[in-house]
């Protein structure tokens, strides 16, 4: 199984999953034709993919997925509450294409079984995903305001997680953002700052886990170096193990390999 984005931050989302001839983009975020750019990027040309996921309806995850779906013919997957969205209704998906997934109720595309997990997120009905085969096991959790013990007990013993830390709690406090948006993505219900994505990763974190990549980082309220601190504090792990997404390229194809990296210091 092997990994990568084509973008990842509030300006869009896309990941890739990958497994023998399965191609999965989780999220479509960008237009259509920026889409394609990106995905061609890594290698993959778009009638290669099996199925679109869809998150949730926010737009930074949902742009360009009507559209590239219908152009090539995508099956694509995605809650109920998401699927009624506005934002969907006004740029309808065409419902032949459309597969209404059920959260706790894991399902397959191709030679991947996927596994939604419902979050806490100001969405209509989100849920993030992991996705697995019969030896390994990839965690995607991103937008999500706290963490549930649902999700701690999901996430554990991931061979790869992809983990948002959106913000550090002193930056949005001090930064720009006007006090709704701040108490917003602060919230429950918004986005996990570094601290809490720490805890996470000390709760599910263990000896097979080969990679880890930070997502999702705010470009306006959080530092790569405050990131990788709080990391490191929860897994005393070495700093340069700790991958980071970002907003114009994402990052390369990772691997899930038998040889399992070695991550402590």
């Amino acid at each position: 199984m092997r990994f990568a984005s084509i973008g990842s931050g509030s300006e869009g989302n896309g990941t890739l999953i990958c497994h023998k001839d399965t191609v999965i983009l989780l999220d479509c975020g960008f237009s259509a034709k920026e889409t394609v750019r990106r995905l061609r990027c890594k290698g993959i040309e778009p009638e290669q993919l099996s199925a679109i996921l869809v998150t949730h309806e926010h737009g930074d995850h949902i742009k360009g997925v009507s559209v590239l779906s219908s152009q090539y013919d995508i099956p694509v997957y995605l809650t109920w509450g998401t699927f009624c969205c506005k934002p969907l209704q006004k740029r309808p998906l065409d419902e032949r294409l459309v597969n209404i997934i059920t959260p706790h109720q894991s399902f397959a595309v191709g030679s991947i079984q996927v596994q939604p997990v419902p979050v806490p997120h100001d969405a209509r009905e989100p849920a993030q995903f992991v996705f697995s085969n019969e030896r390994w096991r990839l965690g995607v959790l991103t937008d999500v305001g706290s963490i549930t013990p649902h999700i701690i007990s999901v996430y554990e013993d991931c061979d790869a997680l992809l983990l948002e830390c959106n913000h550090d709690l002193s930056l949005l406090a001090n930064g720009s953002y006007p006090p709704a948006l701040k108490r917003r993505v602060a919230g429950d219900y918004g986005h996990l700052n570094n601290q809490q994505a720490a805890s996470l990763l000390q709760s599910v974190y263990s000896e097979r886990m080969q990679h880890l990549v930070v997502t999702h980082i705010s470009q306006k309220n959080n530092e790569l170096e405050k990131v990788t601190d709080s990391l490191v504090a929860a897994i005393h792990c070495c700093p340069d193990w700790i991958r980071m997404a970002d907003q114009d390229n994402g990052f390369e194809w990772m691997t899930l390999t038998e040889k399992v990296a070695v991550s402590e210091v």
